[in-house]
């Protein structure tokens, strides 16, 4: 058995975290990584109604009362703290504040014993985060899915280590247990998973976008704000998202400051995402898509990393440390 901070501290039995995805990542893909073993989550956008939250929590933590974390965006808290009050009513085991600092709530999510994450993406962001009290730190790499930094994981996750005493996991990249070896060999505590549980049948997405995400190649992703410009959502300029390539990031990605003026592509935008038209609307998916070669449940997907990780990193010990490959 793997022995982490996730494992030895928070009891999981795999040190493996389903990332916030806002809009597939709801109640059941969360409760779904749970109960394999690790920490499901969902996401709380930022145009999020509050009995969402309220409904979300409630399926992700089942009769049994199961553990389960929420997501929230610094910046959306600014504008909408209501956000954190009705995650904080629901009271998960953790919540993640991130893009933007978590200082202004650490210590109310503390009082009511809930533990406090933040994704971060440079070292003053990892800084931030430790002075502002959090009891995790996510090292998120520029080729994880969504709402990213321009770093890559690997050195993300180096810089992290070698500048906090926080517990740090790996976010960015990481779909196989190779990869969940690899970040836990360089001293992550665990590894934060998105895109690989996207083809899942957990995932409140439809049957065409698990296909396309199966279907999709490693070089099948832009990073680009099209999407969010279009939309008029806040995100702030240096979170651009990751996602699948389409014609509407072929037509817009490189011509982004006319979106706002152009009422034609919005809502070109809006009515493919209401029928679901990805050809069009967005699918958010890391670099890693190119590992999701079928769909899974999150279940299994959990355990197949877990016991995937321990026996590559057993492997790996004896054939270094014995001298025979």
């Amino acid at each position: 058995m793997l022995h982490t901070y996730l494992t030895e501290t928070w009891n999981l039995r795999y040190p493996i975290i389903g990332a916030p995805m806002s809009g597939p990542g709801k109640g059941c893909l969360a409760r779904a990584v749970t109960q394999a073993g690790g920490l499901g989550m969902f996401g709380a956008g930022s145009e999020a109604k509050l009995e969402m939250i309220a409904q979300e929590a409630a399926v992700a933590r089942g009769d049994d009362q199961g553990r389960f974390g929420i997501g929230l965006m610094a910046w959306a808290l600014e504008k909408r703290p209501e956000l954190l009050e009705a995650s904080l009513e629901a009271h998960p085991f953790m919540i993640s504040i991130s893009f933007g600092s978590p200082a202004l709530y650490v210590e109310k999510a503390h009082k009511l014993g809930i533990y406090v994450a933040s994704q971060v993406r440079s070292r003053a962001e990892a800084l931030e985060a430790e002075q502002a009290g959090v009891d995790l730190i996510v090292a998120q790499g520029t080729e994880a899915g969504g709402h990213t930094g321009h770093v890559g994981t690997l050195p993300m996750l180096q810089i992290a280590l070698e500048s906090v005493q926080v517990p740090v996991v790996a976010a960015g990249g990481i779909a196989t247990a190779r990869g969940v070896a690899a970040v836990l060999a360089a001293g992550a505590q665990g590894a934060w998973i998105g895109t690989r549980l996207l083809a899942s049948p957990e995932c409140d997405n439809s049957e065409e976008a698990r296909a396309r995400v199966v279907q999709a190649q490693e070089t099948d992703t832009v990073l680009t704000r099209a999407f969010d410009v279009a939309q008029g959502l806040g995100w702030p300029e240096k979170y651009p998202g990751r996602a699948l390539r389409n014609t509407f990031t072929n037509q817009w990605h490189t011509q982004v400051e006319a979106l706002p003026g152009n009422e034609e592509a919005r809502k070109q935008l809006k009515d493919a995402m209401a029928r679901k038209d990805y050809d069009v609307a967005f699918i958010y998916a890391g670099q890693a898509v190119g590992l999701v070669n079928e769909q899974q449940p999150a279940g299994e997907i959990i355990r197949q990393l877990g016991e995937g990780a321990e026996q590559v990193l057993r492997e790996r010990y004896n054939s270094l440390f014995s001298g025979s490959l």
